[in-house]
Order: C-alpha cells, then structure tokens, then sequence
C-alpha cells in the first residue's frame, strides 16, 4: 500500500511539473514572440496656395539696347498684372540674367569658327498667392502678352498646401490607431491580448493626385501639379502578446 502511495505521489509531481514546465514554457515562448502590423491613414484635401512663372528675354547686338527692351518689357508685364488683378506684394521679378551667344560659322574650306551674334538678357517673373482661379485665369491668358511683342514664356501652375505639418500630424495619429486596432484583431483571433508596444517606425509620407495612377515614391511622393490631391502615411508597430 505505502509503494502505492508513493507511485501516486510521484505521478502527481510528475504532472505538475509537466504543467509548470508547460506553462512557463507557453510564457516564455508569448513574451517572445510579437505582433507585427502597418497602419495606414490617408486624405483628400483640396491645395490652398498657387504658384505661377514665367520667362521673358531680348537679344540684342548691342547691349544698352538688349536692356532696355527688357526693363521695358518688365514695365509692360508689371502694368498688366496690375489689371488683372494681381498685388505688386505677390510679384516677385528676379535680377537679369546675361548670356553672350555665338553662331557657328563655316569657311569655304569647312573650318568651323564663332562668331558673336549678340547679347541675351532674361528675366522670370513669379506669383504666389492664395487666390487660386485668379491664378490660374492669368496662367491661360498672360499669352496676351505675345501679341504686345513680348515674348514671354509660361509654366504650368504648381500647386501646394499651407497647413501641411497638421495635415501630416493627423494622419499620423490616425495611421497609429489603425495598426493598434489590427493588432488587437490579429491578438483575439490567436486567444490572445495585446501587449505592450515594442517599436514604432513611421513609413514615408506620400502626396499624389487625387483619383490619379501615380505611382508612390520610396522617398516619398510630392505632387505640384495637381490642385486636388491625397496624402497617404503609414506606420509598423510591434506589439507583444500576453
């Protein structure tokens, strides 16, 4: 009887060290292990500030009368811009750039020499401002400005937002929220709770056009040239399970 008492007692231990062993085992191996998610925020917006440029220039042989011309072309686009509608504080014209330009010319015996053709002068006049449509209006029409003689070129209007370190800050928050809220989903599913945070690591902030197939940058898109536009993060986190 004592033999068997004893067999009894053994076995006993026996499972309880197995359930001991099991259990700090199972510890170990959940404090071990983690969960890995990526949260995503994104938002449409709509650009609140514009900006315009465009080049004018003159050649001349003579260097006075290449000037001139330019400061009077100068003059002729502040003029216009003023009846458009447009505030001198909003126009910034920037120093004259000067380039000498050379043709190539070719003697009877086929040597190649330079000869001076005159002097280039340019000039880009730059807009920025927060009324939009007037912008954009001027971007079409400031063309008119070819049938006074003056040879202007004009950019496509490029686009940007003021507000976009909130912008970035909200998503932020909300792309944190959606990884916890995976983790929490993935930690139930395996019976589970979730535990502390690990790590966090913020992917790249991308801006591209609305309802466009532009495609993400791995450092980050940035678009300009589309007024309505979608901002995209993401965000890994790592959480241990309990």
């Amino acid at each position: 009887m004592r033999n068997q008492i004893t067999a009894v007692i053994i076995a006993l231990g026996l499972v309880a060290t197995a359930l001991i062993v099991s259990q700090a085992y199972k510890y170990r191996f959940r404090s071990a292990e983690g969960i890995h998610v990526v949260g995503l925020a994104e938002v449409d917006f709509t650009s609140d500030l514009i900006v315009w440029e465009g080049t004018f220039q003159r050649k001349s042989i003579n260097l006075r009368d290449a000037y001139a011309s330019l400061k009077s072309d100068e003059t002729s686009i502040r003029d216009y811009l003023k009846r458009k509608g447009i505030p001198d504080s909003s126009v910034i014209i920037t120093a004259v750039n000067l380039q000498k330009e050379y043709d190539q010319v070719y003697d009877t015996r086929g040597t190649m020499s330079q000869v001076f053709s005159g002097y280039k002068l340019s000039q880009s006049v730059k807009i920025e401002s927060q009324d939009i449509p007037r912008i954009e209006a001027l971007s079409r029409e400031v063309t008119e400005l070819i049938e006074k003689g003056i040879e202007l070129n004009s950019s496509d209007p490029l686009y940007f937002y003021t507000k976009l370190a909130s912008l970035k800050m909200d998503l932020l928050s909300k792309a944190s929220t959606d990884a916890k809220q995976r983790a929490e989903t993935i930690a139930k599913s395996v019976q589970g709770s979730l535990g502390k945070l690990k790590k966090a690591t913020m992917g790249v902030f991308q801006i591209t056009g609305k309802n466009s197939d532009e495609d993400y940058s791995y450092g980050g898109s940035f678009n300009t040239k589309d007024k309505f536009k979608t901002a995209s993060i993401t965000i890994r986190m790592e959480y241990g399970l309990k």
